[in-house]
């Protein structure tokens, strides 16, 4: 029988995954002192570039400077934390009706073992994606800030 701390040290696991970006935002929260010096200050250096291509979500993307990326990360991690309010903006974040109709062939109490996989799968992949872009946050305020320079 395998034991639950077994689970907890399992590299892939949602459970760690969401550990770690937690972990990321609130040392993100706890570095960036100033939030609003965040403003107008790209995320990725390479955003500039990102702009001029015809894909409109690399656009929205790419206009949304560290704060609005500082924001987000909190609101995320409060979700996780605290639950998901639904409500009329919440609804434009889920799934398109084509996406949910496409696994839900059938009885739809068929797949719910692919259901759950997809999900799984999907928000893994994207609390890495946030994870990381709370470390690449943290670090760019850091730079910004001049605080790489103050030991030397």
């Amino acid at each position: 029988m395998m034991q639950i701390s077994d689970t907890y040290n399992q590299k892939h696991s949602l459970f760690n995954a969401m550990n770690r970006f937690i972990g990321a935002v609130n040392n993100m929260d706890q570095t960036v002192m100033v939030p609003s010096l965040l403003r107008d200050v790209p995320l990725d250096m390479e955003v500039k570039d990102e702009v001029h291509n015809t894909n409109g979500a690399t656009n929205y993307f790419s206009r949304r400077d560290m704060h609005g990326y500082y924001i987000l990360l909190k609101s995320i991690r409060n979700d996780i934390e605290w639950g998901v309010v639904q409500g009329e903006d919440r609804k434009k974040d889920k799934l398109s009706n084509m996406e949910i109709s496409r696994l839900e062939d059938g009885d739809g109490e068929e797949d719910l073992e692919k259901q759950f996989h997809y999900h799984l799968s999907g928000l893994h992949t994207v609390l890495n994606k946030l994870t990381r872009k709370a470390h690449l946050l943290t670090n760019r305020y850091k730079e910004e800030i001049g605080f790489g320079s103050w030991g030397h």
